[in-house]
């Protein structure tokens, strides 16, 4: 007899050749790169290519994949409607997203068109909560680019671009979390693609997975200057509080996303940005890191992906409500590889469960129940 695993810890429920996670080392490979060397070199394009179909793109195939994504981008009228409807319903992005994304049906049934029109619904529902016009797509623009340009109508400089290129390849695909297990649930019924994006966007959508980089910006902002750091971070502690942006489930040393996203964010902020603002958030870390080593010796408790993920975004100039409908964005091209690989894996994912309700009542008809 199988018995449970709780959250099923342990579990190996896939095989796959699309990431690794390794929590002891912290190590993050990426259908065979290392984090690393892919996320600050590859266009969001490229790394998309390379999980879709194993290998890097060369410079023809890049340019027409490039060419398929831009021509995908125009919404539907009938996504606009719905768009329309979520917006004077007052629902923020991550609703709006999970609800419009299934509008994608009504023209496409490919793989490029939920990447393509993700950044457009999320930039069309910014713009629109705030009551203005989407901007339509341009066609000239890259991935990354076309996202910043439909936020605000101003083509994006290169900074910015690479800044935004890098964090969208560092959270691509992470392992067989809960929205692209779910993913490969849907897909493993012989459902649609759609369906399987817009479960995905469903379960990426609660605080426990999507997360919310936002509070470890907030924590920053409320230190306010480095002299406060240990005092404000000391009675969190105090309280009981978890220091936002610290720990992880998975890794047991350094989130190696947060290496990316920290090299990234230096760049983005020496040369773009405000280097005060950066270098409060690297005093507070450090004194975060050697506060929860004496409050908690031993838990390993590292600088997880949601801190620099916060600073990065903030120094691209996206609002916090923002940051995990970005993440979404970059993650849909991790759920297609996965529904990809299960549908060749070709089989129905169906786990047991182990029942642990009564056994052997016994009937009552209605006028004798008791209670």
């Amino acid at each position: 007899m199988a018995t449970a695993q709780t959250g099923l810890d342990g579990v190996v429920a896939a095989a796959t050749a699309l990431s690794d996670v390794d929590g002891e080392r912290g190590a993050l490979t990426i259908a065979g790169f290392a984090l690393e060397e892919l996320a600050a070199h590859a266009s969001f394009e490229e790394t998309t290519w390379l999980l879709w179909h194993g290998e890097l793109p060369r410079a023809a195939a890049l340019a027409r994949f490039r060419a398929e994504l831009a021509a995908a981008r125009p919404l539907a009228p009938a996504t606009l409607a719905v768009l329309r409807e979520c917006v004077a319903a007052g629902l923020d992005a991550m609703d709006t997203l999970r609800i419009v994304a299934g509008t994608i049906s009504l023209t496409a049934a490919d793989d490029v068109t939920p990447v393509a029109q993700c950044p457009v619904i999320v930039a069309a529902h910014w713009r629109m909560r705030a009551g203005l016009a989407p901007v339509a797509p341009r066609a000239d623009l890259g991935h990354a680019a076309s996202f910043l340009y439909l936020l605000d109508g101003r083509e994006p400089d290169a900074e910015r671009v690479r800044g935004l290129e890098t964090y969208l390849n560092t959270v691509v695909d992470h392992g067989l979390n809960a929205s692209t297990f779910t993913a490969r649930v849907i897909t493993s019924t012989g459902s649609d693609l759609v369906s399987a994006v817009v479960g995905a966007l469903g379960a990426l959508k609660g605080p426990l997975h999507g997360g919310a980089p936002g509070p470890a910006l907030d924590m920053v902002f409320e230190i306010g200057e480095a002299s406060r750091a240990e005092v404000v971070l000391r009675a969190k502690l105090a309280r009981g509080e978890k220091l936002m942006g610290f720990g992880h489930r998975v890794y047991r040393v350094r989130d190696p996303r947060a290496d990316v996203l920290a090299a990234a964010a230096e760049r983005l902020f020496t040369r773009a940005g405000d280097m005060a603002l950066y270098q409060l958030a690297r005093h507070v870390e450090a004194t975060a890191l050697r506060l929860l080593e004496e409050a908690k010796p031993g838990r390993r408790l590292q600088t997880n992906v949601e801190f620099y993920t916060a600073l990065l975004l903030h120094g691209l100039g996206l609002d916090a409500s923002l940051f995990t409908p970005t993440f979404a964005m970059s993650r849909v091209s991790g759920w297609i590889a996965h529904a990809s690989e299960q549908r060749r894996a070709g089989r129905i994912i169906r786990p047991q469960s182990e029942y642990v309700g009564p056994r052997g009542r016994a009937w009552v008809p209605v006028d004798r129940r008791i209670g």
